[in-house]
Order: structure tokens, then C-alpha cells, then sequence
């Protein structure tokens, strides 16, 4: 019925065009939270180890948690631990990114109750994203934790708000200097000696000389970059098909789906698909913003997308009844689906739900 075919060579591909980028003693991180970007988080990890990636990155331990369970013994960063997942990151061997005051006293306290000493650790800073981090003047407290012995401090790290983007570059300078600035403060204090990074996976192409000691690449793993010269050197990792379910007629006047969300101003046929917003294609899709592919022909999705079904219009189009539909491809993809409703390439392949099966290809 419906399929997320997924190319692990592709993965390869991408990996080896990253690791390129970079100069041979930088780290990577691989992002592979919310389930590798809606494919498979354990084969996806699984493969990236093979690949020689650094570490993995996950958002919540959680997630850290299904991969210790799933084989993967390469260190994971936890981006957003919180604190009642604070247990799980120590008994799954966790390193969480602590970032603000009360977070760091939680997990210190955990630490001293378990008797844990070096534990790894990474500092997330807020430089201008203002999402979490620890504000850079509280710089200074930080360094003073890490003369208790219960903590090893592994990376020092932020995130640009604007990495992807070319015009504001001022905005990213600002980000980048305050970044430096912390960066010399925990390089002059002897009780630390962490990496730092700052790039992600828009960053490595945009601003690759501030690729410090690491980088993170999450989307760009899964082909994309959020600009399409940049995409050109990458390839999608993932296709989206369906198939048709049933073909009608519909004559001039009449309607098509819930609330009449379409009418035909000429005689019509029209498919039924049956995928939905349950597995990602959200509501925004419809209404003839975003086509389809059959059998390598356009097809608008017309109408409102319903939970489980969404419908094309297929009157210049040669097809039948068990067809393939082709949702997001290499030749129409998940990016420029995403932007044709008003979105980007995460939230449509993060979105995809577990009723579609997952086929791997390596």
C-alpha cells in the first residue's frame, strides 16, 4: 500500500560528501532523533557507526535509550534532556547536554547519589537562538563546576539560528563571536579541555570555516541542506509511494472531499490515495498547492486532505487502479513537496507516520 523506500547507499553517499567537507581530525555528530528523521533510528544509527561517524545525537534520553537497546554502543549525546529522564540517560550510558542552572544541580545531585565520578557531559550555550543554553555571562559558574570530579566535560556547543540563510550573516557573525568568546574562556581554564562546535548540517556547507573541533549533521545525512545548489552535491535518502485505491468520474459542479473542498469546472477523474494527515501529509497539502507524480506526470492533490486518504486529479493522466503514486522522490523531493505547502523538508519527513511501511535498499 504505502511505502518509505530508503537507500542506505544514499546515506553512504551523503556521509562520505560531509566527511569531505571536512578537515580529517573533525568529529562528527550524527543526528539521528525523531525515529533519523521519520526512517529508522536504530538501522540508520546502526549504518553511521559502520561509516565511522564520531557520536550519535538524539533529542531526549528516551531515544538514547531505544538504541543502547537496539545494539548501538557509540557514544550518544542527549540534546534535551529533561529532568525526569535524567535516571535513564546514566543507566542507558547517556551523555546529556546540560543547559541551565537547575539541570546541572538535578543530574550533579543524581551523580553524587550514585556515587558516579567523570561522568560525561556537554554544555549547550545560548548565543542568539534563544531556545535553551546557558546564557554566555553565566560562563564563569559553569567552569566553577568542573572542579568537582563527578563531571568530564566532552563539548562545548551552540546553534546558529540563521545557518541555512544568506542573508543574515550579521546575525550569524553576532552568534559566532560570542561563541569565540566562551570558547576562549573554557580553552584558558585548566580543568576542562572539551571540543567545541557550532555548525550544523546547513552550517558545514555555509560557514565551514567555523567548523572547530566537530559538527552535527542531521537533514543533510537525508540529502538536503534548506538550499537547493547546496542539495545538488546530495542525495535523498528516503521515496515516498503510495498507490491509487480507486478511480472515479466527476462531472462539471461537482464536489470533491470533506466541507466540498474542491469543484470540478470541467468534466474530471480523480484518484483516491490512501495516505493521509495520520501519516504526514498534512492538511496544508491540499488544495491543489502540491502535486503528486503518476506515472512520471504531475497530478494536483485537490480538495482536503482527509486522515487517511487524499485525492489527485488524474484527468490528462494514463493510469489504473494499483498504480504506484510517487508522494516525494530523487525526481520530486521531499524538499520541494515540503515547500509547495508552505513547509520545510524535517517537519515532512520527521511527520511520517508508523503505518507506512519502512523498505531499506542497500
Amino acid at each position: 500500500m504505502n511505502k518509505l523506500h530508503i537507500y542506505l547507499a544514499n546515506l553512504d553517499h551523503n556521509f562520505n560528501v560531509i566527511r569531505n567537507q571536512l578537515s580529517s581530525n573533525t568529529a562528527i555528530f550524527g543526528v539521528v532523533k525523531a525515529w533519523a528523521y521519520g526512517s529508522d533510528m536504530i538501522r540508520i544509527a546502526k549504518r553511521l557507526e559502520q561509516l565511522g561517524v564520531d557520536y550519535l545525537a538524539v533529542a531526549y534520553a528516551e531515544e538514547g535509550e531505544i538504541l543502547r537497546k537496539g545494539g548501538i554502543d557509540l557514544p550518544i549525546l542527549v540534546f534535551y534532556p529533561q529532568s525526569e529522564g535524567l535516571k535513564t540517560i546514566i543507566d542507558a550510558n547517556l551523555e546529556p547536554s546540560l543547559y541551565n542552572i537547575s539541570l546541572f544541580k538535578k543530574f550533579h545531585q543524581l551523580l553524587k547519589q550514585k556515587n558516579r565520578k567523570h561522568y560525561p557531559v556537554h554544555i549547550k550555550y545560548n548565543t542568539g537562538l534563544n531556545r535553551v543554553g546557558f546564557n554566555p555571562s553565566q560562563a564563569a559558574w559553569v567552569l566553577e563546576q568542573f572542579k568537582r570530579n563527578e563531571f568530564d566535560l566532552k563539548s562545548v556547543y551552540s546553534h546558529l539560528a540563521t545557518s541555512e540563510s544568506t542573508e543574515n550573516n550579521s546575525n550569524n557573525s553576532q552568534q559566532i563571536q560570542a561563541f569565540l568568546t566562551i570558547k576562549k574562556q573554557h580553552e584558558d581554564n585548566p580543568n576542562t579541555h572539551p571540543k567545541f562546535h557550532i555548525l550544523n548540517s546547513s552550517g558545514i556547507f555555509k560557514n565551514s570555516q567555523y567548523e572547530f573541533d566537530a559538527v552535527r549533521c542531521g537533514i543533510a545525512l537525508h540529502g538536503f541542506t534548506n538550499h537547493p545548489e547546496l542539495d545538488q552535491k546530495l542525495k535523498p535518502l528516503a521515496s515516498l509511494h503510495s498507490t491509487i485505491s480507486q478511480i472515479h468520474k466527476v462531472k462539471t459542479g461537482d464536489y470533491v472531499g470533506y466541507d466540498l473542498g474542491w469543484k470540478a469546472s470541467k468534466d474530471s477523474v480523480i484518484a483516491t490515495l490512501p495516505i493521509g494527515h495520520a501519516d504526514g501529509i498534512a492538511r496544508h497539502f491540499g488544495h491543489e498547492k502540491t502535486q503528486v507524480l503518476v506515472n512520471g506526470r504531475s497530478a494536483p492533490i485537490v480538495g482536503n486532505v482527509c486522515m487517511d486518504m487524499i485525492m489527485i486529479n488524474i484527468s490528462n493522466i494514463s493510469c489504473k487502479e494499483g498504480d504506484t503514486v510517487v508522494i516525494f522522490g530523487p525526481e520530486h523531493t521531499a524538499s520541494e513537496f515540503a515547500i509547495s505547502g508552505g513547509t520545510i523538508s524535517y517537519e515532512i519527513l520527521s511527520g511520517i507516520g508508523p503505518r507506512i511501511n519502512r523498505v531499506f535498499h542497500s
